[in-house]
């Protein structure tokens, strides 16, 4: 039950947009292991945010995924840092990442709880 949200300034049009969908889909999958069939990616472009003060590119982004290894935060986070630079343009140092590993009980789908 991978769940990327991804928040950012930049702007993306139309086929873009999707493309980062579709890309960030493939890298959670991959980088935890789980399929692609269970993974959730939302993308909300043209936010009004700024960061340090600035109005310079930016992102916030969340991962959560039940059983998310804490251990291997900092992997996960260069990734989809570089995830960031390269389909939004937006510089490591301008993108926080919230991680969380719900417990199975808190995640519905189907009607039931994992």
């Amino acid at each position: 039950m991978p769940y990327l949200m991804v928040q950012t300034n930049q702007k993306l049009e139309g086929q873009q947009e999707q493309t980062v969908v579709a890309e960030a889909s493939r890298l959670v999958a991959g980088q935890l292991g789980k399929p692609e069939g269970y993974v959730m990616v939302a993308v909300e472009s043209g936010v009004a945010m700024a960061f340090a003060g600035s109005d310079a590119p930016c992102a916030y982004l969340e991962l959560k995924s039940l059983g998310l290894p804490e251990d291997r935060t900092p992997e996960f986070s260069q990734a989809l840092c570089a995830f960031a630079r390269e389909h939004l343009g937006v510089d490591p140092d301008r993108v926080y990442i919230e991680f969380a590993g719900p417990d199975r009980h808190m995640w519905g789908f189907k009607g039931s709880t994992f």
